[in-house]
């Protein structure tokens, strides 16, 4: 029978126990503690050993799990200093849920099914407003790893080079097992054996048999990158590499947040070049200590606020639907368009310093400062898209004569059809086209083709 406590002998402190595992009889781990039962007659805890006495009772070993605070943890980041409550109605009133979860979905689709469960019995009891606790919610795929694998005779520490192997994947007639080994001793699939014996213990004796190369091959796949496959790739080294920013860029440009992408180190580079010609921009490499030498007061040309604006527009769209990899992309082609207009105008340069900042941070930092700004460029103003900037002054048109594409033209955008039949016979192609042959009709569609028909 259930027996509850005085509200005045709350709270109760848990007593110290010797291991956090369950019992061996399948208890939870305040099983393992000895002083945990309540004398009623006395109000004190006490040892198990006196619960057969009249007034003293066993107290609960189930206590509330961890996962409970873990499930309700983002109500009380609404009103954490609260002494009185979870959260206060006002507090709730304000904050209400949370209005994005993003997390792994093997993680997040266990804590989704707690969080909404205490999220509801919380709304039941009157201490939150809505019935759930996450407005939208995002799974990131995972970073995937190369694993590398070395071919051992089943049941024996015999190894044999993958190419050894027959079809079916045996040695001599004896099934092998593939057995992960460390990535950083295997040099694409060819295995270090000497690094492989160090490796662990058991392996210092084994048996290798490497082929006529005297090569050990591994075999490879692409599995989730886990330290228990042990393909695992630091960052930290990569970031004593390349920077952190590189490590930033690659790893957005890699695919959809969502989706699972393998990693591949290869990649790397090329996310270092990119900030290399966006830093080139700015800098000239033979300049030192002359910060943003080649950035000026000049006027920016149409070209260079077409650019500009077509990126801020992009970027501004892609970060709101959570889309990094086409934004980094949309970058790579501004500064490649940017670089071949030569241009070096504060006006362009500084917002594109301002637009790159959520994604290479310290880059954008420095960059920022040599500029001359002061305070953080992550509290500077986010650039604003014009439409203006866009608007094609020139159309290209293709010409068609005797039904065949034979030559393009640019006209102004706003042109009208004389004005564009006159500036098109006046053509040398148009005359070397046409000839002496009669001019049936002229059709002009407006920014999409001109098509003359003849006759003769």
């Amino acid at each position: 029978m259930p027996y509850t406590l005085p509200e005045e002998c709350l709270p109760l402190q848990l007593p110290e126990v010797s291991d956090f595992k369950p019992t061996s009889t399948g208890e939870p781990p305040l099983g393992h503690a000895t002083k945990w039962a309540w004398d009623e007659k006395n109000r004190q805890v006490v040892d198990k050993a006196l619960i057969d006495q009249k007034t003293v009772f066993p107290l609960e070993l189930c206590t509330m799990p961890g996962f409970a605070g873990s499930s309700a943890y983002y109500t009380r980041y609404t009103d954490p200093h609260n002494d009185q409550a979870l959260v206060s109605k006002e507090a709730n009133d304000y904050w209400d849920n949370v209005d994005l979860y993003l997390g792994g979905s093997e993680h997040a689709t266990g804590h989704l099914i707690y969080s909404r469960f205490w999220n509801k019995f919380l709304k039941d009891i009157n201490v939150v407003k809505s019935e759930e606790p996450f407005k939208k919610l995002i799974n990131q795929g995972m970073i995937q790893g190369s694993s590398r694998f070395a071919a051992r005779v089943s049941g024996t520490n015999k190894f044999v080079s993958a190419d050894l192997l027959d079809a079916n994947g045996c040695y001599e007639g004896a099934s092998t097992d593939p057995i992960h080994v460390d990535v950083n001793f295997v040099n694409n699939l060819d295995m270090d054996v000497e690094a492989f014996r160090k490796w662990r213990p058991e392996f210092a004796d084994a048996e290798v048999v490497c082929n006529k190369e005297g090569k050990f091959l591994t075999t490879a796949a692409v599995e989730k990158m886990s330290k228990s496959k042990y393909n695992v790739v630091n960052p930290d080294d990569i970031c004593e590499k390349y920077g952190a920013d590189t490590l930033r860029i690659y790893e957005m440009f890699l695919g959809p947040i969502e989706q699972s992408k393998p990693w591949d180190t290869a990649g790397i580079d090329g996310s270092f070049r990119f900030l290399k010609k966006f830093w080139a921009l700015f800098n000239d490499a033979n300049a030192e200590g002359n910060p943003c030498c080649k950035v000026n007061d000049a006027e920016p040309s149409a070209d260079n606020l077409k650019s500009l604006h077509k990126l801020i527009k992009k970027v501004t769209g892609d970060i709101e639907q959570f889309s990094y990899n086409t934004a980094i992309s949309a970058f790579m082609v501004a500064v490649n368009e940017l670089s071949q207009q030569k241009c070096s105008s504060r006006a362009i340069l500084s917002q594109l310093v301002v637009l790159i900042a959520p994604f290479a941070p310290h880059i954008a930092e420095e960059l920022w400062h040599q500029l001359g700004n002061s305070g953080s460029v992550c509290d500077a103003e986010w650039p604003k898209f014009d439409e203006k900037y866009l608007v094609e002054s020139t159309v290209k048109y293709p010409v068609q004569i005797g039904g065949k594409m034979r030559f393009t033209i640019d006209l102004p955008a706003d042109a009208d059809a004389d004005a564009v039949k006159a500036a098109v016979l006046a053509t040398d192609d148009a005359k070397h086209w046409i000839g002496d042959k009669e001019i049936v009709k002229f059709i002009f569609v407006p920014k999409k083709i001109l098509n003359i028909v003849v006759k003769g």
